[in-house]
């Protein structure tokens, strides 16, 4: 009642009356904190369902800059992508990397304002047996970003002073994660593996890669052993597919296109260690391919999930363009010809997904929103203590 009547005495002053500016002042706060209300509910709501699992946006436009970044050190035996890259380069490819800044940026702030006022949902999160496997995703990310920087080169204080910020959290859950496989009983990793936890091998080789690039061998080698051992162990307890291991929602399965990423940033990790793409990259490489092949050659696997557009479709984006990231290198390695066919069809299909995915994100955002999100539901309607789920299991099998 009283700012009302502050803001209509406001209103009938003489134009030629200085407002004091104390009241002006008063008043502009009055007016943003009444806003601030109105937001309040809308941006809890938000909070409320948002989760780890929108980084995979940021991950296939971080990939697609690193891509980009790559082909203008390859371009020199391919006449088309050389054309190519002249046309986009430069400013197309500060467009594309400022563009995948920014929703990265926006996404890790919807998350720390997640973390500070509704942790209780975080840490439901973190003990989920998918979620926590996202949480790899931001700093992945960030990794990516970190090495396709125009601004930022290798071996410089901020690029070193950045990986170390990134590249501990990732070894942080890597501890969790991994330790927990081995202090827990007995059919533990049977039971929370799944194709999302290749998540954490990727963020060991995604980290190996980037500590390569700025000279630090030692560490490069240290994450990529780390992520690889642990990824032969994630392999085959996969392959295995024992009953209770089956536990990915069918809205969830494209995430089995983490297994053509895994491999692929596997082989670009080595390339950066080995100064080349040497046949320990291509025999990854080759491992890669022949999981995409498997995969494409079951489209039925993905029905259920591709009724509806939401941000689960964003899963394809990423392991796409790692894979076509490694057939350019190795296209670059064997140069002929079918390795060329190969890297232009690869390329060609990464875009093609990325793109696709951009325009129905554009033209369809509210099937991006919290209300129209399953993943939430799995998180938070259906149990979301790992600890919970697994020690009944556990006590069943004993």
């Amino acid at each position: 009642m009283i700012f009302n009547n502050l803001h209509l005495l406001l209103m009938l002053l003489p134009m030629s009356t200085p407002i004091p500016e104390s009241v002006a002042e008063s008043q502009q706060i009055n007016l943003w904190f009444i806003d601030l209300e109105k937001l309040k509910p809308h941006l809890m709501y938000i909070l409320t369902r948002f989760h780890a699992g929108y980084f995979r946006i940021s991950l296939s436009l971080g990939s697609q800059a690193l891509l980009w970044k790559n082909l203008t050190e390859v371009s020199d035996d391919a006449k088309f992508i050389d054309h190519l890259m002249r046309m986009i380069q430069p400013v197309g490819f500060i467009i594309l990397w400022s563009l995948a800044l920014f929703i990265l940026i926006l996404l890790s702030l919807l998350y720390a304002f997640k973390c500070l006022f509704l942790f209780d949902m975080v840490k439901a999160e973190f003990l989920h047996h998918v979620g926590v496997n996202y949480l790899f995703a931001p700093w992945i990310s960030w990794l990516l970003l970190l090495q396709s920087a125009p601004f930022v080169t290798p071996k410089t204080v901020s690029y070193i002073v950045l990986w170390w910020v990134f590249a501990v959290p990732v070894l942080a859950l890597d501890v969790k994660i991994y330790g927990q496989w081995f202090t827990h009983g007995r059919r533990f990793l049977s039971m929370v593996a799944n194709p999302t936890t290749q998540l954490s091998v990727i963020g060991n080789m995604v980290g190996a890669q980037a500590a390569a690039n700025m000279g630090w061998k030692e560490s490069a080698v240290c994450l990529f052993s780390l992520g690889m051992i642990h990824y032969l162990v994630l392999l085959v307890t996969l392959y295995q597919r024992s009953p209770c291991s089956d536990r990915l929602p069918a809205i969830l399965r494209p995430a089995f296109f983490l297994f053509i990423a895994a491999p692929s940033v596997a082989s670009l990790a080595w390339e950066a260690i080995a100064g080349g793409f040497d046949t320990a990259s291509k025999m990854l490489f080759f491992v890669s391919l022949f999981l995409f092949m498997c995969l494409i050659c079951r489209p039925i696997l993905f029905k259920r999930s591709m009724r509806r557009f939401n941000v689960v479709w964003w899963a394809y984006s990423f392991p796409l363009t790692v894979l076509a990231s490694a057939s350019t290198e190795y296209a670059h390695e064997v140069k002929g010809s079918i390795a060329k066919a190969l890297m232009l069809l690869l390329l060609a299909l990464s875009v093609l997904v990325s793109l696709t995915l951009l325009v129905f994100t554009l033209l369809k955002p509210k099937m991006l929103s919290p209300d129209n999100d399953p993943i939430a539901n799995l998180l938070y309607n259906l149990p979301p203590l790992l600890n919970q789920a697994t020690d009944q299991k556990l006590q069943e099998n004993k």
